[in-house]
């Protein structure tokens, strides 16, 4: 088992506000990675509302 401990930044907020744009330029910056945790993204068709980053 590892202690390595690791810090966690997380962005919350309404569909369209600009969310995936600030945890891109946050996870730039610090050298990390945006991890999405919604869901709803991975079920093929259901592209709206569900804030799909396609510039990945």
């Amino acid at each position: 088992m590892h202690n390595e401990k690791y810090n966690l930044i997380t962005v919350l907020g309404p569909t369209a506000s600009g969310k995936t744009a600030v945890a891109a330029r946050v996870a730039s910056l610090l050298e990390g990675e945006v991890i999405s945790a919604d869901s709803r993204q991975v079920y093929r068709g259901m592209d709206l509302g569900t804030g799909k980053d396609y510039a990945d």
